[in-house]
């Protein structure tokens, strides 16, 4: 084999040999990109749990004060959270509320002078920490 032949058939098995290093490189890089989007997939999905159970203590905080608003206005002391276990209405709410939302709690306060009710509802996603939704309203007959 003659030298510039050698030199030719060098030339061409590097060439060969980078085309293959690109390949690789793009490989990898896609395989990143791939990687990424899985990763803001995931945080994309914990985000509409966090959002979905924010709208749940939300609607569930305003059928509460539903409740109490068709319910005869001498029964709202029996709405505070120590007397909702002898309220069918709010045993009801209560049981619905333990359903909906993982680890929940409620507190509800209930002022007779200004009739005023504060309800805290607070819940705990596995794997993160304690949420809380708190709404106030007065609820007097007219």
């Amino acid at each position: 084999m003659s030298p510039i032949s050698r030199r030719r058939s060098s030339a061409r098995s590097q060439a060969r040999g980078i085309a293959i290093l690109e390949a690789m490189v793009g490989i990898l890089i896609f395989a990143f990109g791939v990687l990424g989007i899985v990763g803001l997939q995931a945080t994309m999905s914990k985000a509409q749990s966090g959002s979905k159970y924010r709208a749940e203590a939300v609607n569930l905080g305003y059928e509460l004060v539903g409740r109490m608003w068709a319910d005869n206005p001498a029964n709202l002391a029996s709405y505070a959270t120590g007397e909702c276990e002898k309220h069918a209405a709010c045993k009801e709410w209560d049981d619905k509320l333990k359903r909906m939302l993982p680890g929940a709690e409620s507190d509800l306060q209930w002022n007779a002078a200004t009739s005023e009710i504060t309800i805290l509802i607070t819940w705990t996603r596995p794997g993160e920490g304690t949420s809380r939704y708190q709404l106030s309203a007065v609820v007097a007959s007219a």
